[in-house]
């Protein structure tokens, strides 16, 4: 009976440790974007292969997408959660947003579209003047409502409860309607070959409207989506007048904006 017993606590003792890094891998995953094994292995003072184990069983499970070198959080045909992606990549989303809005002057015609990234552009130009801002989020417009001095206008639109967008031909009809000197969008993902991806086609084709109506389109998107997949094709990265992420994209990536002449700003946090 002694035995037994004390066979079973080891087991339970062994396995803890494993047990107490995962919530941490995965919080890492949702504010990083990604999470790579030699840093790990550094940050919980353990081997390679350990941490290999961890991502693995993590994978298993549904919580994480393996990748070379890391793991990401799990994307494919569905979107991650609002919550999720408001937590995910916050601090650079705030940098990237405060770069936007230094490229936006006042008394400007711009569109915001659906996206915690452009939500953070929001709350960043609070302070300028004369803004007339077209947007498909309700999550923008609440923004603004909040004594701004900026006009706002809320598109039409099947309305989206998992975050507040506003979609489909109504939205687009509403788009249609303006000119605008910019156009603020994010996106779901970024592919190898420079496509820019989302999950959903109503929300896309409102994105595609307000580009072709814009003098000038800026895409918000954090090191994230350089390893993130969704189904449908918005535009690619040809079309875009500037890219502003929080870190240098991969280098294909680079090589076919400059080719295009298509500005990177990389902002500081």
């Amino acid at each position: 009976m002694f035995v037994y017993v004390r066979f079973d606590v080891t087991t339970r003792i062994l396995a803890m440790p494993q047990n107490f890094r995962h919530p941490e891998i995965l919080r890492l995953a949702r504010d990083q974007g990604r999470v790579l094994v030699h840093d790990l292995a550094k940050r919980f003072g353990v081997t390679v292969q350990t941490i290999r184990r961890d991502l693995t069983e993590l994978a298993g499970a549904g919580r994480l997408q393996r990748v070379h070198g890391g793991a990401v959080i799990p994307s494919g045909v569905r979107n991650i959660e609002y919550e999720e992606r408001q937590r995910l990549n916050a601090t650079a989303k705030a940098a990237m947003a405060r770069a936007v809005a230094g490229l936006i002057p006042d008394e400007a015609c711009i569109f915001l579209n659906i996206g915690t990234s452009t939500e953070a552009v929001a709350h960043e130009l609070l302070g300028h003047d004369n803004l007339l801002v077209v947007t498909n989020n309700l999550n923008v417009a609440q923004i603004f409502a909040t004594g701004s001095r900026n006009e706002v206008i809320l598109t039409a639109g099947r309305l989206r409860k998992s975050d507040g967008g506003l979609t489909g031909p109504l939205a687009v009809r509403t788009v249609e309607e303006f000119r605008f000197d910019l156009a603020v969008i994010g996106c779901s993902g970024v592919s190898a070959d420079g496509d820019l991806l989302d999950f959903d086609m109503a929300e896309v084709g409102v994105s595609q409207a307000a580009m072709a109506r814009a003098g000038r389109t800026i895409l918000l998107a954090d090191r994230s989506k350089f390893s993130r997949s969704a189904p449908a094709r918005i535009t690619g990265l040809d079309t875009l007048d500037t890219v502003v992420t929080d870190a240098a994209p991969p280098a294909a990536l680079a090589t076919h904006c400059r080719a295009a002449g298509t500005e990177i700003v990389i902002a500081a946090g």
